[in-house]
């Protein structure tokens, strides 16, 4: 199979780039404008809105219902009161209930799962570049949960700022209380009003309620539908001076050499406002060892895995460093796990800079890191750079260059441009984005196209969803500091899903949401022949109106081999062409359930032979969310002619929450490809916010080579830490 190549694939995007200019245009009404009140008095964080300064606040008397029905009444009356004191801004929210005992909560942890918790979410666009901003979510039993928003379809929660909530629950209801410090956010001085959106979950109803942007259509994080917040104009960032130092105790074992490490470590980061909106950072001898471990995957591709950036001084500001459009894991220019981490082994940091925040219409994300040396690696220096323009609130042009390498000798350098043309009034309400990136790497790489390129269309809306992608990587395109999987490769993309809402009939009575899509991908090498294609195609897939859902999957796909693939150890698949068909369902039941069940069944033919796979998880959380219990399951079974092989991935995870800011968990995880058996155990006390102690404790046994007891497990290693970090600002 060949595909079509030359000028032809670049015309959807610029005939669409053409069309989406004439389509601009201004909300009919113009936004939502809130004032906050000056708090007169002193506010203690404690759930109860009892103050007296409360009654000076700005107030938004209701919410209106943004889904299932926008618009329509509901019995969930909410009340938002927001108040500033000069360095700090604080929302208090009553959320009417009909029925308190309904109320529910799963967790306590700071971002845990809330998907099925009744919660209320805020979005801050701080910058009012209408873009980026910041998200902050609280659940009835006061767990906080907080990310950055890169744009409206991207949350991302790695984000950990310092900030207070408290929630009480009572007959009428329950309250959240919010104290947000000027000084955990990054915004102009003086700036007279922020974007602004507040949200509320009744998820037993699946009912969601907004201040602005009601649509179907319409998303929490895009703050082109966002209201505006006024009186924020005289918040003070103090200084802007925040220095966090920390202390820990490590005691480490390797089973396998043998050989005992016992050490203290000290380090500092510090933080300072260059300017209202924009932040340096200086990082010494920096530790992750509170960093929660990484959950484990199968791989049966002959490809990398991606796993998500975890350490906060990366992922503060990571916002920033976002690039381009419709690459998502396939290609990303700056891959901050690749700092600290190589060929599998930790790499100590010696200290590095950051410089994040925005200057008027630029934003701008810098980071330069010296590593320490390593026997796998001497130190290197690292370097990434990100900066944007805001042309109008619709036009983003930008810009990222990264520059060393992991390696400690080769040199390696990136530089790409994007550009992304976003609007929420397509056709008078709808959404749609236009976007392209290049990108290039030099440096001591092998000869070959060093270069690659893509554009988006998206049509991202609730009836409709559709999307249009091409991206072409270099097979000498060598990001060291990113991720890219497949290089010399070619991808064609797209996507049309249609999504109603029965309205009346039999269906209306239990249906929520119907799902019908078709989602083909084609992977070419860069000449043209076809090494991978695929056919996601969801033919039914109901979502319940009490939050179940049932999905039906047919996929037929395509492998081209050129050399023999390992799939499993001992189980080698010669080359050649395999086409191949996979089925499968997926049930999963609500999540403000205190039982939550869900099961994948995946069948079919697999390359030469076929392949079932089944994936089963049950979690159990106590009525107030104090006791979480989770277990899950992945059992994939292959029969092929070369040979047949099982892989299996057991979870199980344990949390404790005393209360919202101290909590103990417990993860473990085992997987037979490597026989082994992780743990790792946590206590996280946040004593006040920025002040936290970390009690850690890693252990490793590994299932012996010849037992014929799959029960027995020999120690690998053994890592306990008690690290404690203090921030003071001022």
């Amino acid at each position: 199979m060949r595909v079509m190549r030359g000028c032809c694939r670049a015309a959807p995007f610029f005939c669409a780039l053409a069309f989406a200019a004439h389509a601009q245009g201004a909300q009919p009404n113009g936004p939502v404008r809130i004032v906050a009140g000056k708090a007169t008095s002193p506010i203690q964080v404690d759930g109860m809105l009892d103050e007296p300064a409360w009654q000076q606040a700005g107030v938004i008397s209701n919410l209106t219902q943004q889904s299932p029905h926008p618009g329509a009444p509901t019995p969930f009356r909410t009340e938002v009161r927001i108040l500033v004191d000069g360095d700090t801004l604080y929302l208090g929210v009553t959320c009417f209930d009909p029925d308190p005992p309904k109320i529910a909560v799963h967790t306590m942890q700071r971002d845990g799962d809330m998907d099925g918790d009744d919660t209320v979410a805020l979005v801050l666009d701080t910058f009012g570049d209408r873009v980026t901003g910041y998200y902050f979510r609280v659940n009835a039993a006061g767990a906080r949960q907080d990310g950055l928003i890169n744009d409206p379809e991207n949350i991302s929660l790695d984000w950990d700022g310092i900030w207070d909530a408290r929630a009480s629950t009572g007959p009428q209801g329950w309250t959240a209380e919010i104290a947000m410090p000027a000084r955990t956010l990054r915004f102009p001085t003086g700036q007279a009003f922020w974007g602004f959106n507040i949200e509320r979950s009744v998820p037993r109803d699946r009912v969601i309620l907004r201040l602005a942007g009601i649509s179907l259509d319409a998303r929490l994080a895009d703050f082109r539908r966002d209201a505006e917040l006024a009186g924020v104009g005289d918040l003070r960032q103090g200084h802007g001076l925040s220095i966090s130092p920390y202390g820990l105790v490590e005691a480490a074992r390797d089973f396998t050499v043998p050989d005992t490490e016992d050490q203290l470590k000290a380090g500092l980061d510090v933080s300072y406002n260059l300017g209202p909106a924009l932040a340096g950072v200086l990082t010494l001898n920096t530790d992750f060892a509170e960093t929660e471990v990484d959950t484990r995957q199968i791989n049966l591709t002959r490809f990398p895995l991606f796993y998500p950036e975890k350490r906060q001084f990366f992922t503060d500001g990571a916002n920033q460093f976002a690039f381009g459009i419709g690459i998502a894991e396939e290609f990303i220019p700056f891959f901050s796990r690749q700092v600290g981490l190589y060929q599998g082994e930790q790499v100590p940091l010696l200290g590095g800079v950051k410089l994040i925040g925005r200057q008027g219409r630029w934003g701008i994300g810098v980071l330069d890191v010296q590593t320490k040396d390593i026997p796998q690696a001497p130190g290197s220096n690292l370097f990434a750079g990100r900066v944007t323009y805001d042309v109008d609130e619709h036009l983003r042009l930008g810009t990222i260059a990264t520059d060393g390498n992991p390696d400690g000798v080769s040199s390696n350098s990136l530089v790409g441009v994007d550009a992304i043309w976003r609007t929420s009034t397509f056709h008078g309400d709808k959404n749609f984005t236009v976007g392209a990136w290049a990108a290039g790497s030099g440096g001591d790489i092998p000869a070959g196209k060093r270069t690659g390129y893509g554009f988006k269309i998206d049509y991202p809306n609730d009836l409709w969803d559709v999307m249009l992608t091409f991206k072409e990587f270099g097979d000498a395109l060598d990001p060291a500091l990113g991720f890219l999987p497949r290089p010399g490769t070619r991808w064609y993309q797209g996507a049309v899903f249609y999504q109603p809402r029965p309205q009346q009939g039999w269906w209306a009575s239990w249906v929520r949401q119907l799902f019908f899509g078709i989602n083909p991908s084609v992977v070419t090498g860069l000449d043209g022949t076809t090494q991978s294609w695929s056919v996601y195609t969801s033919p039914f897939t109901v979502d319940t109106k009490w939050g179940d859902r049932i999905e039906l999957v047919w996929q037929p796909e395509y492998e081209f081999l050129t050399a023999p693939f390992e799939i499993s150890e001992g189980v080698v698949i010669p080359p050649g062409s395999y086409r191949f068909d996979r089925y499968g369902i997926e049930v999963e039941s609500s999540g403000h359930r205190p039982w939550q069940i869900k099961t994948d069944v995946f069948f079919g033919t697999f390359y030469s032979g076929r392949m079932t796979e089944w994936e089963q998880s049950v979690s159990y959380t106590t009525p107030e969310g104090h006791l979480q219990l989770g277990f899950s399951m992945e059992n994939i079974f292959g029969y092929l002619p070369q040979g047949h092989f099982i892989e299996r991935l057991f979870q199980l995870k344990v949390v404790y929450a005393f209360t919202p800011d101290l909590i103990l968990s417990y993860y473990a995880q085992y997987d037979n490809d490597s026989d082994n058996l992780g743990v790792n155990a946590r206590l996280r006390w946040t004593i006040q916010p920025g002040t936290d102690l970390y009690v850690v404790w890693n252990h490793n046994w590994e299932h012996p080579d010849g037992s014929e007891n799959w029960w027995t497990m020999t120690p690998v290693s053994d890592q306990a830490v008690i690290k404690l970090r203090y921030t003071w600002r001022s």
